[in-house]
């Protein structure tokens, strides 16, 4: 699903340079990444999603070279293949729950806002707990109930490859439990594969396999 190979980035007007070497995803599989604060994990999720462009190195994704695709064409391709978690939630004050759950929809032509899209937000919201808040906007909702929505965002649209950034990082651990297991059982019906950034470790045992972050960045990020 995720191929990277000689990949470099850094930041205009920093010390920050990241190396990354090597790296594979398959699909299904999943796997955590750890590492210090300013390492590069987040650098590393944007740089998949389009949302970055490397200096140099090969950004294989669903056998789609991300790196090579024009703004547009990255935005079409995260939208329509990926679901990304923002460590920000990435959510819109001016639209309720429900609509930025469905807002993949608004944005992609490619993907059909129907009946089956909207009974997936709806389901979604009640297996994580705010199906009687899809109704409010998020200066209505707790931060843990912003996340909730935008882990439903990311994974209405059934994607092929799920990025979490610190998906769980303001729950509780029996909501984190729950949150794991709602984006590993989505993962496992649509067959994607899931990259998660967490500072929580006692959550690694649920992965299949941990990338040590430490070694890929140079300077301070």
């Amino acid at each position: 699903m995720v191929r990277l190979e000689n990949l470099k980035f850094g930041y205009s007007g920093t010390g920050f340079r990241l190396r990354f070497p090597e790296f594979t995803l398959d699909e299904d599989e999943r796997v955590a990444i750890v590492g210090p604060s300013g390492s590069g994990k987040t650098t590393l999720l944007n740089l998949i999603a389009g949302i970055l462009s490397p200096e140099s190195g090969l950004i294989d994704v669903d056998g789609v070279n991300v790196a090579e695709l024009s703004d547009a064409e990255r935005r079409r391709f995260r939208a329509s293949t990926i679901g990304f978690v923002f460590q920000d939630f990435a959510l819109l004050d001016y639209l309720s729950a429900r609509q930025n759950i469905l807002y993949p929809y608004r944005i992609t032509p490619a993907l059909k806002l129907d009946a089956a899209a909207r009974d997936r937000a709806e389901a979604l919201a009640v297996a994580c707990g705010i199906g009687d808040k899809l109704d409010r906007h998020p200066t209505a909702l707790s931060q843990g109930e912003q996340q909730r929505v935008a882990i439903c965002r990311a994974l209405v649209t059934q994607p092929k490859l799920i990025l979490s950034d610190e998906a769980t990082g303001n729950l509780d651990p029996a909501s984190k439990e729950r949150i794991l297991d709602l984006l590993f059982a989505q993962a496992a019906e649509a067959g994607a594969a899931v990259l998660a950034v967490t500072h929580d470790h006692e959550l690694l045992p649920r992965f299949e396999r941990v990338l040590d972050f430490a070694q890929f960045h140079e300077g301070v990020g």
